[in-house]
C-alpha cells in the first residue's frame, strides 16, 4: 500500500514537473473583470502584450464585467489551476469586495496563487465642465450647498472608485447621489456628456479627455502629484484632508493550486513586462507607477490591501447592491 501511495505521489509529481516545463503549450486567457475602456482593461492589455512575447503563446483578454468585479473574479477562483486561466487583481476585487459583498464566493488570501503585481495609480477627480467648481474645496463647499443633489459616477458597486469616492464622502462630511455603472467606458461617456457630474476616474482612460476639454480635473487621489500633470495638486492638500489616499494597484492571479514551477514562469513574464522600458514608458504615460514584484510580495500586498480597503467599507456604510 505504501508503495503504491509513493507511486502515485512521483507519477503527479513527474507529471505536474513535465507540464511545467511544457507551459505554456496554448493561448492563455486573462479575465479582466470589467468591461472594455477603463483603466483595467488598458492595463491588462499593455501587459498582456508583453509577456505573450515572452511566453510564445497569446494572452487572450476576456472582459466580463458585473458586481463590481466580483462575478468574474469568482469565475476566475473556481477555474482549472493550470496555468491557461488567468485574471486581473485589483483594488476592488481583492481588497473591497470580500466585505462589500456578504457572499463574495471567494477569499483573496486562500482562493488564489498570486503571479505578480503590475502597477499603482493614483485617481484623479473629475467634473463635468457644467459644475461651477475648480477646486476640492469649492467642490466640498458645492456639495454642503446642496446636499445629496450632486451625483457621482462608478465604475460598478464596490470597485476601487466606487469607495475611492465614498472615502472622499467620509472624510469631507458631505452627501452625493452614487450612480454605478457597469465599467469605466460607460461612466466616462456619461460624465462628458453631463449625465453625471463627477467621477473618481483612473488615469489611463481619463488623461485624453483632460487634455480635449471634455472634462475638468481638480485633484489626484495619491500621496503626491502625478508626474504626467503635475499641476494637479493631491487631495490631500487641495482639501486640507491630510492623509487621505486612494490609489488602486493591479495585478495577476492565478487560481490556488496552480503548479509552483507555472507560477514563477508566469511571474518571470510579468516581471520581466513591468521592468522594460518601453512599458514603462507606457505605464508612466497613463500615470501609472510600475510595480514590479514576486509572487510573495504579491501575497503580501493582497493582505495588506485588504485589511485597509474592508476597514474604509465599513466605516463609509457601502453596501453592494
Amino acid at each position: 500500500m505504501k508503495s503504491l501511495l509513493r507511486a502515485l505521489i512521483l507519477s503527479a509529481v513527474t507529471v505536474t514537473a513535465a507540464s511545467a516545463q511544457d507551459y505554456p503549450n496554448r493561448p492563455i486567457t486573462l479575465i479582466v473583470p470589467y468591461s472594455a475602456g477603463g483603466g483595467n482593461d488598458l492595463m491588462a492589455r499593455i501587459a498582456a502584450e508583453k509577456m505573450s512575447r515572452t511566453l510564445g503563446q497569446q494572452i487572450v483578454i476576456e472582459n466580463r464585467g458585473g458586481a463590481g468585479g466580483s462575478i468574474a473574479t469568482r469565475q476566475g477562483a473556481r477555474a482549472a489551476p493550470d496555468g491557461y486561466t488567468l485574471t486581473l487583481s485589483g483594488t476592488g476585487t481583492l481588497a473591497i469586495n470580500p466585505t462589500l459583498y456578504p457572499n463574495v464566493g471567494y477569499d483573496p488570501r486562500k482562493d488564489f496563487a498570486p503571479v505578480g503585481l503590475i502597477g499603482t495609480s493614483a485617481l484623479v477627480v473629475l467634473v463635468n465642465p457644467s459644475i461651477p467648481v475648480n477646486t476640492i474645496k469649492e467642490l466640498i463647499a458645492y456639495a454642503k450647498a446642496n446636499p445629496g443633489k450632486l451625483n457621482f459616477a462608478s465604475a460598478g458597486t464596490g470597485s476601487g472608485i466606487h469607495l475611492a469616492a465614498e472615502y472622499f464622502k467620509v472624510q469631507a462630511g458631505i452627501e452625493m447621489t452614487h450612480v454605478p455603472y457597469k465599467g469605466s467606458g460607460p461612466a466616462l461617456q456619461d460624465l462628458v456628456g453631463g449625465h453625471v457630474a463627477l467621477y473618481f476616474s483612473s488615469m489611463p482612460p481619463a488623461v485624453g479627455l483632460i487634455k480635449e476639454g471634455k472634462v475638468r480635473a481638480l485633484a489626484v487621489t495619491g500621496p503626491k502629484r502625478s508626474d504626467i500633470m503635475p499641476e494637479l495638486p493631491t487631495v490631500a492638500e487641495a482639501g486640507d484632508m491630510p492623509g487621505f489616499e486612494a490609489v488602486l494597484h493591479y495585478g495577476i492571479v492565478a487560481p490556488a493550486g496552480t503548479p509552483k514551477p507555472i507560477v514563477d514562469k508566469l511571474n518571470a513574464a510579468l516581471r520581466a513586462a513591468v521592468m522594460a522600458e518601453d512599458l514603462k514608458a507606457k505605464l508612466a504615460a497613463d500615470g501609472t507607477e510600475p510595480l514590479p514584484s514576486t509572487p510573495e510580495e504579491h501575497a503580501i500586498d493582497i493582505d495588506k490591501e485588504e485589511t485597509k480597503w474592508s476597514a474604509i467599507v465599513k466605516k463609509s456604510g457601502a453596501k453592494a447592491e
